[in-house]
């Protein structure tokens, strides 16, 4: 677990550029710990083939993007804490609540979804540049994702990129289908911008870190990021990626994005129900 002095450098850095890494947070046993929770999330029905989708919409004449054919799998789900209780655990722990309160500066931390992300070996499908924010029913400004890697990440095997300072971007883009840049119909807001043109002309600067198991990257909900493709033909991409809310987070439902069951009947300005949405912070003084 960082020190005060590593998780104050680390918030100056958050609020600067929208994300930090900060290395060493969990315990690599408590990710090994994970391994087998991570495996049964991906036969689950909360997880979808998005390699299958990227597919399907090629078929369609959709824009996907995909670097060759590959055999791999880019797999993705939410919400396992619902069903798996280790997730739920996974989320509270004190090394993540801790530093993602610290970096949000909020005096309490809810848990809004989980999410697990697994590119397999020869997966070819890259993910599309995208903000977390689109697809929240929240509005608020202390709103983050941590990103929890269960396996050593390069460039080669998919790592995250992420643009500097995109947090401070006043759009709110509309959400895409995660392999395609083609955005949900129905959705409201701006169109991402052509990122990877914006990089190579010097108006914005992208940063992407490699990392160890028990290293945590933290990113705003409004940092765009994406990834590419996992190109090695032996190494996995797992990643547990758990966002949480803080003291300012309230409903706010976007027309368009996709609704879990009980946001059906959300009223914007709400503060989140705490069955649905669980605190987990702060954590307890010993």
């Amino acid at each position: 677990m960082p020190d005060s002095a590593a998780i104050a450098l680390a918030l100056a850095e958050f609020r600067v550029r929208g994300v930090v890494c900060v290395r060493s947070v969990l315990d690599p046993e408590v990710l090994v710990s994970m391994q087998d929770p991570v495996e049964r999330a991906l036969t689950s029905r909360a997880t979808a083939d998005l390699s299958e989708m990227g597919r399907h919409l090629a078929a369609a004449g959709e824009t996907v993007l995909t670097d060759g054919a590959g055999r791999g799998r880019f797999v993705s789900g939410v919400d396992h804490w619902r069903t798996q209780p280790e997730f739920l655990e996974f989320a509270q722990s004190a090394p993540l609540v801790t530093l993602v309160s610290a970096l949000l500066e909020s005096s309490a931390l809810w848990l809004y979804e989980d999410s697990v992300l697994v590119k397999e070996p020869g997966t070819a499908q890259r993910t599309a540049w995208h903000q977390d924010l689109g697809y929240f029913h929240l509005d608020g400004h202390q709103l983050a994702t941590t990103w929890c890697p269960l396996d050593r990440v390069t460039p080669e095997t998919g790592a995250v990129q992420y643009v500097i300072g995109s947090h401070h971007w006043p759009s709110v883009y509309r959400p895409n289908l995660f392999v395609s840049p083609m955005t949900i119909p129905g959705t409201a807001g701006d169109e991402v911008p052509d990122i990877d043109a914006m990089a190579a002309a010097g108006e914005c600067e992208v940063v992407s870190f490699s990392t160890e198991p028990g290293d945590v990257v933290i990113h705003h909900a409004r940092t765009l990021h994406a990834a590419g493709p996992n190109t090695s033909p032996v190494t996995r991409r797992r990643a547990i990626s758990v966002r949480y809310c803080g003291d300012d987070a309230r409903t706010f439902v976007r027309p368009g994005a996709p609704r879990k069951a009980h946001q059906e009947a959300w009223i914007d300005g709400q503060v989140l129900d705490p069955v649905e949405h669980p605190q987990v912070g702060p954590v307890p003084r010993r």
